[in-house]
C-alpha cells in the first residue's frame, strides 16, 4: 500500500517539544519513518522553522532525506487569496491559509497540524473544502497528529 501524502505544518515539528503534544507528534514521525505517511512540506515550513529553537530545526534537518518540499504554485497563491476573501482566516494568518492551499494543490490527502485556531477547526475545515471544490480540487482532510496515527491497540 502506498503511503498517504500528508502535508505537515510547522507546529507538528515543534509539537515534539511540547508536553501536551509530544507523544502524538513522536508517533506521527515514527509512522512517517515506517512508511505509513509520505511527508510533504513547503518553503513556508522552512521559513518558519528558521525562527524555531535549534532542537526543532534539528528534527527537520534529520528528516531531510524523506521530506518532499513542494513548490508554492500560482494556483496555491490564488487559492490562499480565495480563503482570505472568504474570511476563513484573517490576513494576519495568510501563512496558515497558504499551508492549506499548498497541500490542496500538491495531491496531499490530508494536513496535520496542532494549530487549532486557524487550521484544525470545525468551522474552518468545511469552508476550506468548499473553496477547494470551487477550484476543482478534492476535499482535504485536516487533522491533528493524534487523529491520524495508528495506535498499537488497534486491530487495523
Amino acid at each position: 500500500m502506498a503511503p498517504i501524502r500528508v502535508y505537515c505544518d510547522t507546529s507538528v515539528f515543534g509539537g515534539l517539544f511540547d508536553p501536551e503534544f509530544t507523544v502524538a507528534s513522536k508517533a506521527f514521525f515514527e509512522q512517517v519513518l515506517e512508511g505509513r505517511f509520505a511527508l510533504i512540506t513547503s518553503s513556508i515550513v522552512e521559513e518558519e522553522l528558521a525562527l524555531a529553537p535549534p532542537a526543532v530545526r534539528k528534527v527537520y534537518s534529520g528528516l531531510a532525506g524523506i521530506i518532499e518540499v513542494v513548490p508554492i504554485s500560482d494556483t496555491a497563491i490564488q487559492l490562499r487569496d480565495a480563503y482570505l476573501t472568504a474570511q476563513v482566516v484573517g490576513s494576519k494568518s495568510h501563512k496558515d491559509a497558504l499551508h492549506i492551499a499548498v497541500a490542496s494543490t500538491s495531491d496531499c490527502r490530508m494536513v496535520v497540524s496542532w494549530n487549532f485556531k486557524h487550521i484544525v477547526h470545525f468551522q474552518k475545515i468545511p469552508v476550506y473544502n468548499a473553496i477547494n471544490t470551487v477550484y476543482g480540487l478534492p476535499p482535504l482532510g485536516i487533522f491533528s497528529p493524534s487523529e491520524v496515527i495508528h495506535y498499537d491497540n488497534e486491530e487495523n
